[in-house]
Order: structure tokens, then sequence, then C-alpha cells
């Protein structure tokens, strides 16, 4: 699995696990929605399930399902503050359109 993540993303992690330490990861997924089909899905993960794929990243573990493996491979994960907004933000190798509003994006 070659997902990374950049120092700000990282950190912002760390403070969601911080904030939970009963927590057996960040979950980073994708799910169908959106009008360009697929959006991420970052939240933290109570459990590891079955078909659950855990990786250490830089520290941080990260916990992705079977069906999200091959459409997020090689991607970057950043945080990023532009005034009062912060997000994080996604540069995915796999994503072959994006919609307007960049909230959602297409594979293949």
């Amino acid at each position: 699995m070659t997902i990374s993540i950049t120092p700000s993303a990282n950190q912002r992690m760390r403070q969601f696990l911080a904030q939970m330490p009963s927590a057996a990861g960040v979950r980073f997924g994708v799910k169908r929605t959106g009008c360009s089909g697929f959006a991420y899905v970052v939240d933290l993960a109570e459990s590891v399930g079955e078909g659950d794929e855990t990786f250490q990243i830089d520290g941080v573990p990260v916990i992705v399902d079977a069906k999200s493996l091959p459409m997020i491979e090689g991607t970057e994960i950043d945080f990023q503050r532009q005034g009062l907004n912060a997000s994080f933000v996604f540069r995915n190798p796999n994503a072959t359109g994006e919609c307007g509003c960049g909230e959602s994006f297409t594979v293949g």
C-alpha cells in the first residue's frame, strides 16, 4: 500500500486520535455518492472489521476496507487551511475526473 500523509495531515490525524484514545485508527476509504460517483471518507475507526487492512503510515494507524484499496492506492492525503476553512485534500493518481466542487471523483 502506498498511501502517503503530509506532515499537516499527520498532525491533524494525531489530534483526532488523541481525542479518542480507544480508537483503532483513522479510517480512510471511499463511498458511492456525489455527482462524479465516489467521495473520500476519513473518520476515526472504533474497530478493525473483517476485510479491513491496517497500515502504519508515519506513526498513524490507517484502516482501509478491501473495496476501497484499489481506488485509493497511491493517494497522498494533505490537510490544508484556507481562511476559516480547513479540510483534508486528496491527490489520487487513480482519479480520472472530479466534480466541479471537488467533493467527489471518478475512477476508471
